[in-house]
């Protein structure tokens, strides 16, 4: 666990001014000789908490989680010692950031990934993730308290669809984690955020296939609905979101069964329609109202 008030990361920033500024975030005394002796005591105060490392085990884990690769860009929140940034760019060729208020840790952070040989693709900022702009990441970690889980939800949400999120111990409330671990009562909890898909479609003309329209109602990740058009609606199955990709199966007017997987950008649905006994037919659907 953190101290969860941590730095400020702009978004799109070339790494090297990155670094540069995150320079700038630090107190000369954080800077000094005195700074390169300091050792954190697990347990010591924070802003908001007390700090806990996250068990290397447990830290390795939550990368393999994530499914974590050398064209990711993780940002950890509280990112206390910098041992989980340090491991996404050490043993996964990740570009990693880690957010974190104490400047002393920051410092210590920035030794730690010198010596671990990845001081140019680990990069620590002191700042207040409350104030932070972390929406480039497609994978954050994190490892801070259940209300500032909650209160993150929200922009969590708002962030690219196929996202993936992994806490260490605290879950989101309500939000349905998509992965759980545990190692030895130590819970790690992923999710990918779910594109917005909620309100109704129409699908685009295709020859030989009726114009099907899709009504969607969502929560989080979990979605339900129909088909039509017409007087008789057709309830979905088996209906999933797993971030940006969709997938739902239906009865038709005639009996049929057709299964529908695609991928959701923005008001566009994308992909392919089975039906027994004939061939995939590709479609594209168009969000037409709420």
């Amino acid at each position: 666990m953190r101290s969860p008030r941590l730095s400020k990361l702009v978004s799109g920033i070339p790494a090297a001014c990155l670094v540069a500024a995150a320079c700038a975030f630090v107190p000369v005394h954080a800077q000094t000789a005195g700074a390169s002796t300091f050792e954190p005591v697990v347990g010591q105060a924070g802003k908001d908490v007390i700090w806990v490392p996250t068990p290397p085990m447990l830290v390795e884990r939550m990368l393999r989680m994530a499914q974590v690769t050398p064209q990711d860009t993780v940002i950890d929140l509280g990112s206390g010692d910098g041992r989980i940034a340090i491991a996404a760019a050490r043993d996964f060729k990740a570009r990693s950031y880690g957010l974190e208020f104490n400047p002393d840790m920051v410092a210590l952070s920035r030794r730690e990934a010198e010596k671990a040989g990845v001081g140019q693709r680990a990069t620590f900022v002191q700042a207040d993730i409350y104030k932070s702009d972390f929406s480039n990441a497609n994978v954050l970690t994190m490892y801070l308290l259940p209300n500032i889980n909650l209160d993150m939800r929200p922009i969590i949400l708002k962030m690219k669809p196929g996202t993936r999120v992994v806490s260490h111990q605290f879950n989101m409330g309500d939000w349905s984690p998509d992965d759980t671990s545990d190692l030895s009562g130590r819970m790690a909890y992923m999710w990918i955020v779910p594109a917005r898909v909620e309100g109704r479609w129409a699908m685009d003309p295709v020859a030989g296939t009726p114009a099907f329209t899709f009504a969607f109602k969502q929560e989080y990740q979990r979605i339900s609905g129909s088909a039509g058009p017409g007087e008789i609606t057709y309830g979905l199955r088996e209906a999933a979101l797993w971030g940006e990709r969709i997938r739902f199966s239906f009865i038709d007017g005639q009996g049929r069964l057709r299964e529908v997987a695609g991928t959701v950008s923005g008001n566009t649905i994308s992909g392919e329609m089975r039906t027994a006994g004939t061939a995939p037919v590709l479609f594209s659907a168009r969000r037409t109202g709420d």
